[in-house]
């Protein structure tokens, strides 16, 4: 028989803000209310903006726009996403910035010169690549990937770097943030340090988010628990990618370990890499059952029947690389569903063609295949 679509009107939602905050603020919103009817359906959040860029990869379509900047952002936005991902660092001079890795690369005479993004303050991070004034020439940009290779950073739409001010400020309203807090795993953070750069950006986040969603998250164990602490406004979810490597912190080895540190310090959901989820699904009940939402990212997030599969098995959104894509894959499946809720019919019996047909015997064949296949 075909398969009814699993709503996830049962899952914890990114409202759920309990009130534990130690710090003034804005008073605490509900995320619900700001995103209007988008909280109530499953999530696509685009990774990056429109997408990371993968350098050495043959797709042109993971050098389409330059990642975490304001043209990337607005670009997911033409699409039905509901918000972008973007990852956060503080300057030298205390400017909250939008960039992924720790180290920042160019060339000059032929040597490549290296420097950790948070020792350059504001002016020394905007000299690198395209640059805003008409004319102007910015430092070559190079990028270093996780196994030492390095490559020009040539996407097909180059933007200037930009602030998480200019973000409020220049990104179009409706989509909601999810700042991503980056710190490096290789350096140890006191609390007084990760006190002083979250303030940072707390400051401008209260000053330009006024109506916006925004959710923060971290794989930082400290930093997330320190953010939980200063404030009560915005949810906090824990990123971990389930033990597929293995840190010196235990809080960051396991699936078990991540509900047990969004527990204890009072998180609102947890950021799954998701192969974790796919080898583990018995995990998602039990996070559903502590009162945490869950998401995923990762590579299969790109693949839209690993992203429906999600949906089915109550998974509360997906970050994804090809926003256009996963969008477009799903968008029918979801105002299907809606039309069947308006219109009082079972929902999943409009338009069966719109979505995948999967008997419980396929379906129950899945679920136990997809551990396996996960593995490799």
């Amino acid at each position: 028989m075909a398969l009814k679509a699993v709503h996830v009107s049962d899952v914890p939602m990114l409202d759920h803000v309990p009130d534990m905050s130690l710090a003034s603020g804005p008073e605490p919103s509900d995320l619900r209310s700001a995103m209007g009817e988008k909280a109530g359906k499953f999530l696509v959040v685009g990774h990056r903006g429109k997408g990371m860029n993968l350098l050495s990869s043959a797709d042109p379509r993971m050098r389409s726009v330059k990642e975490n900047s304001v043209a990337s952002f607005n670009a997911a936005g033409k699409f039905p996403v509901d918000l972008v991902e973007f990852d956060v660092q503080v300057t030298k001079d205390n400017c909250p910035i939008i960039f992924h890795d720790n180290f920042i690369l160019t060339e000059e005479e032929g040597n490549i010169l290296e420097k950790r993004v948070t020792d350059l303050t504001l002016e020394e991070f905007f000299s690198y690549g395209p640059q805003k004034q008409p004319g102007k020439v910015g430092k070559p940009l190079l990028r270093k990937l996780k196994d030492g290779r390095i490559f020009n950073w040539n996407v097909e739409t180059d933007s200037p770097f930009c602030t998480l001010e200019e973000a409020f400020q220049s990104v179009d309203s409706h989509l909601g943030f999810n700042i991503e807090l980056k710190f490096d795993d290789n350096l140890v953070y006191q609390e007084k340090e990760l006190d002083r750069i979250l303030q940072t950006i707390l400051q401008v986040v209260f000053q330009h988010a006024h109506d916006r969603p925004v959710v923060f998250s971290s794989f930082q164990p400290d930093a997330a628990q320190v953010m939980r602490k200063l404030q009560c406004v915005y949810p906090v979810y824990f990123l971990t990618n389930g033990g597929s490597e293995t840190y010196t912190d235990p809080r960051r080895n396991s699936l078990d370990e991540a509900i047990k540190h969004c527990l204890s310090c009072g998180l609102h959901g947890i950021v799954s890499e998701v192969k974790a989820i796919f080898r583990s699904p018995t995990m998602i009940p039990r996070i559903k059952e502590s009162n945490l939402a869950l998401l995923t990212y990762g590579q299969l997030n790109n693949v839209p029947e690993a992203v429906y599969m999600q949906q089915l098995m109550g998974i509360n959104g997906v970050i994804v690389d090809l926003v256009e894509e996963i969008t477009g894959s799903i968008s029918d499946i979801i105002r299907t569903d809606e039309a069947d809720e308006k219109s009082g019919n079972p929902v999943g019996q409009g338009k069966e063609e719109k979505r995948p047909q999967f008997s419980q015997r396929e379906l129950s064949f899945l679920f136990k295949l997809i551990p396996e296949l996960v593995q490799h």
